[in-house]
């Protein structure tokens, strides 16, 4: 399964936001993205994505730009890669089994589930719960220690 960059920007977008503080104030796009060398433009998409999806809050103008939503213990990793990805799952069986060779199948023959799609859909079931059981304050306490006060420093510093 392959996934966007889009995904890994905003994960790292909500760490961030985490460290800063949901009081503090917003933090613009332009700023983001100088943290990690992205693109404005694009991230500023993923943002909206997960503003859509009720992740993060966005504010308009001179002091405008995005803040966390909700407590990081509220936010999961599946609600950002949904937001991000979308719902769809990642593997879509046509069944093509009962194409070519298959067409010419005895009745019945196809009456049980592909056992192909099974497991695919079993795989994508426990990625997904993996996901669901992991929120943004798992990701905080997995961090290195410095990486919060780096950062707050290095926001300071483009704040001036």
């Amino acid at each position: 399964m392959k996934m966007s960059e889009g995904v890994e920007w905003a994960l790292h977008c909500c760490l961030t936001l985490a460290w800063l503080g949901r009081d503090d104030a917003a933090v613009p796009t332009s700023r983001l993205a100088a943290a990690f060398e992205l693109p404005p433009a694009y991230l500023n998409k993923c943002l909206q994505l997960l503003v859509k999806a009720g992740i993060l809050a966005s504010s308009a103008g001179v002091k405008g730009g995005f803040r966390l939503a909700r407590a990081p213990q509220q936010i999961t990793l599946l609600e950002v890669v949904t937001a991000i990805e979308g719902p769809e799952p990642a593997f879509r069986c046509t069944e093509i089994r009962q194409r070519g060779a298959g067409a010419t199948a005895a009745p019945g023959e196809f009456a049980r589930p592909c056992g192909i799609a099974a497991a695919m859909h079993r795989a994508e079931a426990a990625w997904r719960r993996e996901l669901a059981a992991q929120t943004v304050a798992d990701l905080l306490r997995a961090a290195p220690p410095t990486a919060s006060e780096r950062l707050r420093c290095w926001q300071l510093a483009q704040a001036r």
